[in-house]
C-alpha cells in the first residue's frame, strides 16, 4: 500500500468573497465577525469594562479631532484585498459622508480595547495595520491598564512602541498639539 502525501492548507478568504458570504446570509445576524489576513475571525462578546473604554476614548478623541476627521466606532476598514477590520475606533479623513458607498481604506488613529482579545490585538492586528500603513495605532489594555502605543510602521512591523500609563498623556501623530490623559480613558473598575 502506499501513502500519499498531500499538501493541506488553509482556504484564505477575500474582502469580496467575505462580503458576499453575508449578503447571502451566510452567517448569523448576531455574530461578530472580520475578516483579517483572509481569515474570518469571531469576535469577543464585548464586557461592560470593553464598552466603557470605547466610549472613553470616542469622547476623547472627538474633542481633538473635530473639524476634517470622522470618528468610526466598529465599523469596517477595507484594507487591501484580504481584510475588512472593524476596530473598535478608527479616526479617518474627511467626514462620514464620505463613506456612504465604500468603506474608508486608511486611518491616521487606530484604537483597540482590549480585555479578552490583547494577544489577538498585538499580534494579528498591529501586524495588519502595519502593512496597511496605518501610521498610529493604539490598544487600550483594560487588563493592565494601559495604553499600548503602537508608531512607525515598517516592513509590516511597529518601531516605535512607549506603554503610558495612568498619570502620562498622549499626543496623536495627526493632532500633535493635542493633550489627551490616559486617564481618561482608561475606565475605572
Amino acid at each position: 500500500m502506499t501513502t500519499t502525501v498531500t499538501d493541506v492548507r488553509p482556504r484564505f478568504w477575500t474582502r469580496e468573497e467575505y462580503q458576499r458570504l453575508a449578503e447571502q446570509g451566510f452567517f448569523h445576524p448576531e455574530e461578530r465577525l472580520e475578516l483579517i489576513a483572509g481569515v474570518i475571525y469571531k469576535k469577543a462578546r464585548q464586557s461592560p469594562i470593553h464598552a466603557a473604554g470605547i466610549q472613553a476614548t470616542d469622547y476623547a478623541l472627538r474633542r481633538v479631532f473635530a473639524d476634517g476627521f470622522d470618528i468610526r466606532s466598529q465599523f469596517p476598514l477595507a484594507l487591501g484585498q484580504d481584510s475588512e477590520p472593524e476596530p473598535d475606533i478608527a479616526v479617518v479623513p474627511g467626514k462620514w459622508e464620505d463613506y456612504i458607498h465604500s468603506h474608508p481604506t486608511s486611518a491616521v488613529l487606530i484604537v483597540e480595547v482590549a480585555d479578552s482579545s490583547l494577544l489577538h490585538d498585538r499580534k494579528r492586528k498591529a501586524s495588519l495595520y502595519a502593512r496597511a500603513e496605518i501610521q498610529e495605532y493604539w490598544i487600550l489594555n483594560a487588563v493592565k491598564r494601559c495604553l499600548e502605543v503602537f508608531r512607525n510602521p515598517r516592513d509590516g512591523a511597529y518601531t516605535v512602541r512607549p506603554v503610558l500609563r495612568d498619570g502620562d498623556s498622549v499626543s496623536p501623530l495627526a493632532r500633535p498639539k493635542a493633550d489627551i490623559p490616559v486617564a481618561s480613558l482608561l475606565p475605572r473598575r
